[in-house]
């Protein structure tokens, strides 16, 4: 069946309506389908290993195999940034395409190709509602104390702001932790996204308190090969010393720090742990992780005034275990205590029995969570 029919499926199609879920990220796409309902069940799922630009045509193809087994009825889209337009999921239309092209200068290494992905895929399929899911919404009600950035007023109205990110990721944690707990209410919990990119959030009953990446993904906690936190006078010494363009710094600070610029070997921390016996840059990468980690915590436990939940998400946050206990070390004072057996198991549940903060592990799906948003609007749409 070719494209162009798939694309404009007649209203009478009876096939089983499916949402499909694209996250594209810098290096690599991922593509799921789900039933179209409001507990989407996943059918199927892609990655492809390419930015968005070299991945459409592998997309496309993908995508005409789903539509040969069900009727599109939706295809959502991440998308990294929102800037202070975009506070909840959206529907793509010329409109909102032309605004979310006025946010480049807030992510210009990642909208553009975002963008150039969705347009594609409007052309392939433009009888298909396209919805935009934002990272940054989910930190929408911030105070304006965690909000604002202590630079000149005027950049502030121009939208320089601590946006955060990771927040397909957290809303899903999030109603997660309230199936699993039967409450709609979280109470005070820390979400801890920790994979090549790493962030923290702190959230009181659903709300956004604080979080560790502000204006771009780079701030916050040491992460595979972003620098975290940085004195800015670093940065522009390095600049003056190096002669970067800020193009290059920015690339110094994204892809050859963190972990990576630590060790002087790697920001894989599977490979580090491996290393750290015998390596003293490893074992220093893995150790300031950590700490930085723990720091956050501690102050995101402050910033609640309690610590109910935590829970560890993420490729590192799910798997390595002792990153989980070695960041736990030392907070029994805030009522983390672990319990070595299962989270050696990688229990869903791994503090111990009657600890005052429960500690969890949940696996993440952003595509999910994109089904899920993509549904309920096109269901408050609809009659």
């Amino acid at each position: 069946m070719s494209r162009v029919i798939l694309s404009h499926a007649p209203q009478h199609d009876r096939r089983s309506p499916m949402a499909i879920a694209i996250n594209a990220g810098s290096s690599s796409v991922k593509a799921a389908a789900f039933t179209f309902e409001s507990a989407p069940q996943e059918l199927d799922r892609t990655s492809i290993d390419a930015p968005p630009a070299e991945a459409t045509g592998a997309l496309r193809q993908w995508l005409e195999r789903q539509a040969e087994r069900g009727r599109l009825d939706v295809i959502g889209h991440r998308l990294v940034h929102g800037g202070p337009v975009y506070m909840d999921p959206v529907r793509i239309t010329e409109d909102v395409l032309v605004g979310l092209k006025q946010l480049i200068p807030f992510a210009p290494n990642h909208l553009p190709d975002e963008i150039e992905l969705i347009e594609g895929l409007r052309r392939a399929y433009p009888a298909i509602p396209h919805v935009a899911c934002f990272d940054t919404a989910f930190h929408r009600d911030m105070s304006d104390v965690a909000r604002r950035l202590p630079i000149p007023a005027q950049y502030d109205r121009e939208g320089v702001r601590r946006y955060g990110f990771h927040g397909l990721s957290y809303a899903f944690l999030l109603e997660e932790l309230a199936r699993l707990e039967g409450r709609p209410e979280s109470g005070g919990a820390i979400l801890a996204h920790l994979g090549n990119g790493s962030s923290l959030a702190a959230v009181d009953n659903g709300r956004s308190v604080d979080t560790t990446m502000a204006f771009t993904p780079i701030a916050g906690i040491v992460m595979s090969t972003r620098s975290g936190d940085l004195d800015p006078g670093v940065v522009t010494h390095l600049m003056r010393r190096e002669h970067l363009t800020p193009d290059q710094a920015e690339d110094l600070l994204s892809h050859r720090s963190g972990l990576l610029g630590i060790s002087d070997v790697t920001g894989d921390m599977r490979t580090l742990l491996v290393r750290e016996a015998d390596d003293a840059g490893c074992r220093l990468a893995v150790a300031s992780y950590v700490y930085s980690i723990k720091k956050c915590i501690g102050a995101f436990a402050a910033a609640l005034g309690r610590l109910d939940t935590l829970v560890f998400s993420g490729g590192i946050g799910e798997h390595a275990s002792v990153i989980r206990e070695r960041i736990c070390r030392g907070l029994a004072f805030l009522g983390v205590e672990l319990d070595q057996q299962l989270n050696a198991a990688h229990a869903p549940v791994i503090s111990r029995r009657g600890a005052a903060a429960t500690v969890r592990v949940i696996p993440t799906n952003e595509e999910l969570m994109i089904a899920r948003m993509s549904f309920r609007l096109l269901a408050q749409e609809r009659p």
